[in-house]
């Protein structure tokens, strides 16, 4: 506790850290804010109903930050930069010239990539603000709207996400910790008293003995993200000797630590990204007439957050984008060139080509434990709801390894500027 009063008091002490703590604190208020102005036409007692049936739009709300509670202005989140980032990387592995941009060309190219990504969110925000408003005009939540109003509608949720992915690469850039994932973890956050009094009201004394095993599964999950995330494999280098002049440098040893979650959180928003997709479109295919489309419709939102294949699906997305965006994120041959370039080796293993191989190989075997760990996370909740029958995707796998991760990556962000501040 005295190690916690200390830090908030070097927070507080130190300026520029101060600022930067005040500025994430100014952003969330500005986006809960945001979160609470609704768009106009809505029918507040069919939006209640629909919400609180609806797992689909639960999911939905977390990309939010819960702006689908009352259909706010940002009721899109950061779902269509979210995905616009997913098409980005995935085009790096099939366009060189993207590769090229995001590896080679430095912090530079990185601008470059990023600002391809912002301009690919305008129209990935109108495709779905298009069918998400469309799917809410078929449930009776949006009622009498004319043309006018439907395309008022669209600009300002289009708007609403791009003001959202705005104010989250200002708390990047000007904060502290990623703007994005900030956002996410703030509507986590906000929709816990919800649901706490949610789980009052419905309490059971028959089921405490559920309730105690849901409360250790809770801990034992953040302990276990807490371990793995912080998990590093340590591979030794040594440096070698160099004589200049008189003197003799280098000779040296240290070690090159390897995360087992190199991906962090992300491969759990790129996998509910896409799994969004299938009942939006089947949502929105609902409102058309026909045999073969009412079929498809169907189909596409049987497609919910309990069935079998949602879950094997999740979980293969879940493994497939950890090895995915840690290949893109982590490259060994440009890491074992820095280390010839530094008259630096791992023992036992020649420069070049040998150390780059190595370094995959290790890489890619710690990965697979993080990819197997976010993946069981990440279908925890379906698996518990088989075995109790009691629905805790709200407040599932999935959101505590959000809030647990963005939780972890605050207290490294404010311990590295609490470091510089003491250098």
């Amino acid at each position: 506790m005295s190690v916690f009063l200390n830090k908030l008091k070097l927070i507080w002490t130190d300026t520029t850290l101060r600022k930067r703590v005040l500025f994430v604190l100014l952003a969330l208020v500005v986006f809960r804010l945001l979160s609470a102005i609704p768009i106009p036409s809505i029918d507040a007692l069919a939006l209640s109903r629909f919400l609180s049936n609806n797992q689909f739009f639960g999911i939905l709300n977390i990309f939010s930050g819960g702006g689908l509670t009352n259909l706010s202005i940002i009721m899109l989140g950061v779902g269509p930069y979210i995905t616009s980032s997913i098409i980005m990387q995935l085009l790096t592995i099939m366009v060189p010239a993207l590769k090229k941009i995001y590896h080679e060309e430095g912090e530079m190219g990185r601008k470059k990539f990023t600002q391809y990504s912002r301009l690919l969110t305008v129209p990935l925000a109108a495709i779905q603000g298009f069918a998400l408003l469309a799917i809410l005009e078929t449930q009776n939540i949006l009622v009498n709207l004319i043309t006018f109003d439907r395309i008022t509608n669209l600009i300002i949720v289009i708007a609403g996400s791009i003001l959202l992915m705005w104010i989250g690469e200002l708390v990047t850039e000007f904060g502290i910790g990623n703007g994005v994932s900030l956002i996410i973890f703030a509507g986590i956050v906000a929709s816990l008293p919800s649901q706490v009094s949610q789980l009052v009201f419905t309490f059971d004394v028959s089921q405490i003995p559920l309730y105690l095993g849901f409360a250790v599964a809770t801990v034992l999950v953040i302990a276990g993200i807490v371990l793995v995330t912080e998990a590093e494999r340590p591979i030794p280098v040594t440096y070698a000797k160099q004589v200049r002049g008189m003197k003799m440098y280098g000779g040296g040893s240290t070690y090159l630590p390897l995360r087992v979650n190199q991906a962090g959180v992300i491969p759990i928003i790129f996998a509910l990204s896409i799994l969004l997709f299938p009942q939006m479109i089947g949502s929105f295919l609902s409102r058309f007439d026909g045999p073969i489309i009412d079929k498809i419709s169907s189909i596409l939102i049987s497609f919910t957050q309990t069935s079998v294949l949602y879950a094997v699906l999740y979980f293969i997305l879940v493994f497939l984008f950890t090895y995915f965006y840690t290949a893109v994120t982590f490259d060994p041959e440009a890491l074992s060139t820095n280390l010839q370039k530094n008259g630096a080796f791992i023992p036992g293993i020649r420069p070049g080509e040998s150390t780059s191989l190595y370094i995959s190989k290790v890489l890619s075997r710690i990965t697979l434990l993080g990819a197997v760990f976010l993946g069981f996370v990440a279908v925890l909740p379906i698996i518990m709801q088989y075995a109790t029958g009691i629905t805790t995707l709200a407040l599932g796998g999935t959101s505590v390894l959000i809030v647990v991760s963005v939780v972890l990556d605050l207290m490294k962000k404010v311990d590295a500027q609490i470091s510089m501040r003491e250098y």
